[in-house]
């Protein structure tokens, strides 16, 4: 990924929600992929993990049955999942992890091509999230699925977090006072609404202030509507099967692409970083 500064320190993030994770919460996420995948099982496919973090998603893939390769540009997030497999007792040759950039052309075509392709909330965190996602998108087999999450974008408020989100990276006087003005948002009204409704625990076996943490810092920031992002992957012979989005509020929208053969249409160009395929939008 760019070396753009400043940068959030995921992989130290995920060291520390890695502590949480139990067999409730694998199971959370194992649900979760099923649900958006629309399957019960992926014995006997391939599941690569761009962006593994704290590689939760790599083992529920593998409770499903996926042969999973991960990898991250954090060498704490490839740390993480590698302890989090050993944690849970799954074989290296089942569940490959390593370092490595989906900005990196030459190693990201030499990983091959996958029946699923996962970057949940990865991909707007690299500093160019459109080249990322060419690169992400290419790694599709045919009739295979790509599944992502992109934030979204929302003019004025996309600005203002990305204001925080580097105000939040620059020292940590700036990171304190930050947290403590947002964090009765983040924590408290999430936590009193989940209680009233009677969600006791964030979905997909996530944590509010690990969330909370990931949000506020969680720098480079780029983010992207849903018509732009149709825009940019149709003519690369993707075709969207389901859309999860948040409501037009901040937060990822959710995507399910499957490949069913190479569009005959002229490819867009990739923006620069921070830009949009402005006449798509």
């Amino acid at each position: 990924m760019t070396g753009q500064s400043p940068r959030f320190g995921f992989g130290r993030n995920w060291m520390q929600y890695a502590r949480l994770v139990d067999e409730p919460r694998v199971a959370e996420a194992r649900a979760s992929l099923s649900s958006m995948l629309d399957r019960d099982s992926l014995d006997g496919l391939s599941f690569l993990d761009i962006g593994a973090g704290s590689g939760l998603f790599s083992l529920a893939a593998r409770r499903l049955g996926a042969r999973v390769r991960g990898f991250d540009f954090d060498p704490e997030s490839v740390e993480c999942a590698r302890s989090l497999r050993d944690r849970f007792d799954e074989a290296a040759d089942v569940w490959q992890v390593e370092q490595g950039s989906i900005l990196d052309a030459e190693y990201a075509k030499a990983l091959g091509f996958f029946d699923v392709v996962y970057a949940w909330g990865v991909l707007h965190h690299t500093g160019a999230m459109w080249q990322a996602l060419d690169h992400a998108a290419a790694r599709v087999a045919d009739n295979g699925m790509l599944y992502i999450a992109l934030y979204n974008h929302q003019a004025w408020l996309t600005r203002y977090w990305a204001c925080v989100k580097r105000l939040y990276n620059r020292n940590v006087v700036l990171r304190w006072i930050l947290t403590a003005v947002h964090t009765p948002y983040f924590v408290g009204l999430r936590w009193l609404v989940r209680r009233m409704t009677g969600k006791r625990s964030p979905e997909r076996g996530m944590n509010l202030w690990y969330d909370m943490k990931d949000w506020l810092g969680g720098y480079p920031f780029e983010a992207a509507t849903p018509g732009a992002v149709l825009a940019f992957l149709r003519p690369r012979g993707l075709e969207l099967d389901k859309l999860t989005t948040c409501g037009g509020r901040h937060g990822c929208n959710e995507y399910l692409f499957t490949r069913r053969g190479d569009a005959d249409l002229p490819l867009p160009p990739i923006p620069a970083p921070g830009k949009s395929p402005g006449a798509i939008e």
